[in-house]
């Protein structure tokens, strides 16, 4: 974790979306989850300078420690699959699911939480959850998202389970 800027102690949300599929909206739920689990970060990738200085001046207005945002630089496939392995739990946001980037995490044994959107492009993660039979990582609204991420940050032990199971189906 260390050569990735990620603090060893820490329990690590990741997303690494493209920037331009992040909303306000979704930002406040990911700054209420790190409030809620003090001892973790949030990793990003660190596609656009600019989504950098002002991502981090909105944690800031969020009331969140912006050092607790951390950012990866771009990196090839399998590298990025590598380092995926010392995230803890991926977040995912609407209207925009994760598509590949979805693909990506649980490839890599990371476990995903989503929330269903409406619309093709909000329900692309819970489609492959539905499909690697991870329905549990799937959540309806906001509120049930958040508290789905700090309960999986605050239980180990259920993390752990989904991370076997997601072993264990990832090829089906």
């Amino acid at each position: 974790r260390a050569a990735h800027g990620l603090p060893e102690g820490a329990f690590v949300f990741c997303n690494f979306n493209q920037s331009y599929k992040l909303l306000p909206e979704t930002f406040d739920s990911w700054m209420r989850i790190l409030a809620a689990v003090p001892e973790s970060v949030l990793w990003l990738w660190d596609n656009n300078p600019a989504f950098m200085k002002n991502l981090r001046r909105e944690a800031e207005a969020r009331g969140m420690e912006p050092s607790r945002l951390i950012f990866a630089p771009t990196a090839g496939h399998a590298d990025h699959l590598a380092r995926l392995t010392l995230a803890d739990l991926a977040l995912d946001q609407l209207p925009y699911n994760a598509h590949t980037t979805a693909s990506d995490a649980l490839w890599a044994g990371l476990p995903l939480v989503t929330q269903r959107g409406t619309a093709f492009p909000g329900r692309v993660a819970a489609s492959l959850l539905s499909a690697i039979d991870l329905p549990e990582l799937i959540t309806e609204n906001s509120a049930d998202f958040e508290a789905r991420a700090i309960a999986l940050a605050q239980n180990p032990g259920e993390l752990a389970a989904l991370r076997a199971k997601l072993a264990a189906n990832r090829g089906t």
